[in-house]
């Protein structure tokens, strides 16, 4: 049974920091894309930052400086250190695994947020 169980989120200042931490079980970051995406406020959800097994990394333009993704394996635990926070920032953040084939957004910068698991979702607010 795969669970992805997030925490860290809360409210901050504009300009604050939060770290957001995904602890997984029952499946290893192994192998796969792992990554965070938001839910927007048209109920739409966009990847945010994710890894590749090789550690490279995918920022949305949006966060890009900003935001620093990590990953540990065994334990499988994946962070989001969120900096320099604004009011835009403002949403539920969820933690994702096995991405699926990752592919541009039509005539966009944006990856697609496809994955097999995700978390419940951790909410961050910013003012």
């Amino acid at each position: 049974h795969v669970q992805l169980v997030e925490s860290g989120g809360g409210a901050v200042q504009t300009g604050g920091s939060l770290r957001l931490t995904c602890t997984a079980v029952g499946l290893t970051f192994e192998g796969g894309n792992q990554g965070w995406y938001c839910e927007t406020p048209g109920n739409e959800f966009e990847l945010v930052s994710s890894i590749a097994p090789d550690g490279s990394r995918w920022y949305a333009d949006s966060v890009q400086g900003r935001f620093t993704i990590s990953r540990n394996v065994l334990p499988e635990r994946l962070s989001l250190q969120m900096t320099r926070l604004k009011a835009e920032d403002t949403a539920m953040y969820y933690c994702a695994a096995d991405q699926i084939e990752p592919r541009l957004v039509d005539g966009t910068d944006q990856l697609t947020c496809d994955f097999r698991y995700s978390g419940q979702g951790t909410q961050v607010t910013v003012s």
